[in-house]
C-alpha cells in the first residue's frame, strides 16, 4: 500500500491539489506487490517567477525512487513527475525481472500489472566508453575548479585530508553538491 505524504513550500496545499496528487499517484500501486508497505514523500514548491516544482521521494527496502519536475503550471508538474516515476518503475522492473529469469531468484516489490501490455522492448543497458584515471589528492574547492575547467558535470577525486574517494558535481540549481563515499 502507497502512503502518500504532500507538503507545500511557498504554496498552501489545498484539498484540491492534495486529492490531485493522491489520484495520480496512487496509479503506481498497480506496479507495487501486494505486501510492500511504502511511502512517497511529495514536496510541492512555488518560486517567484512562478514557476511550480514537484519533487517526489519514493524509499523502498532495495531502491529509492525518486523524481522532480518543474513547469508553469503545478498540475502539469504533477503529472510530468508521475510519468517519470512510472518510466522509472518500469525500467528498473524490467531489469530485475530479467536478472531474475537469468539467475532463477524470486521477483521482489514490483509486479507486471495485468492490464499492461510491454510491447516495447527496453534498451539494454549499454556501456559506450570507459575511461580509467588517476585520483590526485586535492580539496573540494580544488576539484570544483578542476570540474568547471574540464566543463563537466562531475568530478572524482581523492580528498587529501583523508583519503576517500569524493565526487563533486553540479546541481540542477547551479550550485555544487558534494557525495562523500565510504566503506561503511
Amino acid at each position: 500500500m502507497l502512503k502518500i505524504n504532500v507538503r507545500g513550500e511557498n504554496i498552501e496545499v489545498t484539498g484540491a491539489i492534495r486529492e490531485y496528487v493522491e489520484k495520480k499517484l496512487e496509479k503506481l500501486e498497480k506496479f507495487f506487490t501486494p505486501n510492500t508497505e511504502a511511502t512517497a514523500h511529495v514536496n510541492l514548491k512555488v518560486y517567484s517567477n512562478k514557476n511550480a516544482k514537484v519533487e517526489v521521494t519514493v524509499p523502498l527496502p532495495y531502491l529509492t525512487l525518486r523524481a522532480e519536475e518543474t513547469s508553469q503550471d503545478m498540475y502539469g508538474s504533477i503529472d510530468l513527475v508521475t510519468d517519470k516515476l512510472e518510466r522509472q518503475i518500469r525500467k528498473f522492473k524490467t531489469k530485475v525481472n530479467r536478472k531474475s529469469r537469468e539467475k532463477g531468484i524470486a521477483n521482489f516489490e514490483f509486479v507486471t500489472p495485468t492490464s499492461e501490455t510491454e510491447n516495447t522492448e527496453e534498451k539494454e543497458l549499454e556501456i559506450v566508453r570507459t575511461k580509467r584515471l588517476s585520483l590526485k589528492p586535492m580539496d573540494s574547492e580544488e576539484a570544483v575548479l578542476q570540474m568547471d575547467m574540464l566543463g563537466h558535470d562531475f568530478f572524482v577525486y581523492e580528498d587529501a585530508n583523508d583519503g576517500s574517494v569524493n565526487i563533486v558535481y553540479r546541481r540542477r540549481d547551479g550550485k555544487y553538491g558534494l557525495i562523500e563515499a565510504s566503506d561503511k
